[in-house]
């Protein structure tokens, strides 16, 4: 049977169509983003992605000094104590990634004070809920469950223009939270390693 050239063309065409369809409601939302122009650097208690390593280490100090932040359990950590809208108290340690000096990613990592693998009200599933509640309390709703196709992986994202918002699983006790500058993380991830 032979296939003529028309026919061909068209089912090219359909399925190029069908491929461009297909964009997850995630792609749809970065694409959206990025085209917005819109820059949005707040992270939390007066930290800014974009801020330069001198003034996230005097905002820290500063902070420090009012009791807010400790220092962390490891060397490069800041500790933040916190109430979850559970009414669960936490810890959250977080210690920022910079490009040129300055903050494109911070990651924290929140988990409940009292956790032990037999408290199941404590379990980290719950505590991911609850921390998109606190997420969204501090930065708005909008957060989109996405999942890998084995259900293994659940991260929750929402996107302000330039800033993307990741709350995943990290541990059997600990949920991570990914702050980026989105433009500056893909930058990064394209150019090889020196």
């Amino acid at each position: 049977m032979m296939i003529r050239p028309w026919l061909l063309k068209y089912v090219s065409i359909g399925l190029v169509a069908l491929l461009f369809s297909c964009k997850s409601d995630y792609q749809k939302l970065e694409e959206r983003e990025l085209a917005s122009g819109k820059q949005v650097n707040e992270l939390f208690l007066g930290l800014e992605l974009g801020m330069t390593r001198k003034d996230f280490f005097q905002t820290c100090w500063d902070l420090n000094k009012e009791g807010v932040l400790t220092n962390g359990p490891t060397e490069l950590s800041v500790e933040y104590s916190l109430t979850l809208p559970s009414g669960n108290p936490a810890k959250m340690r977080f210690y920022p990634q910079f490009e040129e000096d300055k903050i494109y990613l911070m990651p924290a990592e929140i988990t409940y004070e009292n956790w032990a693998p037999w408290n199941e009200e404590l379990s980290v599933e719950n505590l991911r809920a609850d921390v998109v509640k606190l997420m969204e309390s501090w930065y708005g709703p909008g957060f989109l469950e996405i999942s890998d196709t084995d259900q293994s992986k659940v991260v929750f994202v929402k996107m302000d223009g330039n800033r993307r918002i990741r709350v995943f699983k990290k541990h059997i006790s600990s949920v991570r939270v990914e702050i980026s500058d989105l433009p500056t993380e893909k930058k990064l991830k394209a150019s090889p390693q020196s």
